[in-house]
């Protein structure tokens, strides 16, 4: 048991199968992509640890979180109902900025002064998107997709650096499916808005 827990391919590719998954279920706008996402997550944090990128653990047991606050968020909203997909407001949009410089500079510190992290800022920006993008898509904005995708363009030669190209594979894969989520989520939000007008 403990030589396939250190097999780190063998890891890679069954959490890569879970990440393939809860991306694709993420576009088709159905909840159940967390409970995929979750295994995924947990996957990845063991390989993570023992690859030293300490941000991108931290980023993930933010994703955990962020997973169980999706799924209830998707499942019953503000006003015990689904939410629907939209576009993020101005106030989201300064949150999600906010977001990102705040996680930049807290993980810079961090993984300069306390950890043996040789990739501190191209770490940090990869984990400072990603967290942006999470919690726009756990409040199902449309906008979710931009943010992990600008994480996905950084995470991709940080993963090849450290020998994890299965990880690189497959962060190359979601960045093509971020792209296709938008679009998919824009005509989500079109035919709802169509919708409305007509039973206006």
């Amino acid at each position: 048991m403990e030589d396939f827990l250190m097999n780190f391919v063998w890891l890679q590719w069954i959490g890569t199968a879970f990440g393939i998954t809860q991306v694709l279920l993420a576009r088709q706008n159905n909840v159940n992509n967390y409970i995929f996402g979750i295994i995924g997550i947990l996957i990845s944090i063991w390989v993570l640890y023992h690859s030293k990128l300490y941000a991108d653990i931290i980023l993930h047991l933010y994703y955990f979180v962020m997973s169980v606050y999706g799924w209830l968020y998707w499942k019953f909203g503000k006003k015990q109902e689904e939410a629907p997909i939209s576009y993020s407001s101005q106030k989201e949009h300064l949150q999600a900025l906010g977001i990102v410089a705040g996680c930049f500079v807290i993980m810079v510190f961090w993984l300069t002064r306390y950890t043996n992290s040789d990739v501190p800022y191209w770490d940090s920006v990869v984990s400072a998107f990603a967290w942006a993008g999470m919690w726009l898509m756990a409040r199902r904005k449309i906008e979710n997709w931009i943010y992990l995708n600008i994480s996905n363009i950084v995470a991709i030669p940080l993963l090849i650096y450290k020998e994890l190209y299965i990880y690189a594979g497959l962060t190359g894969f979601l960045f093509c499916v971020a792209i296709s989520g938008y679009i998919k989520w824009r005509k989500l939000i079109q035919k709802e808005q169509h919708e409305q007008l007509v039973h206006t």
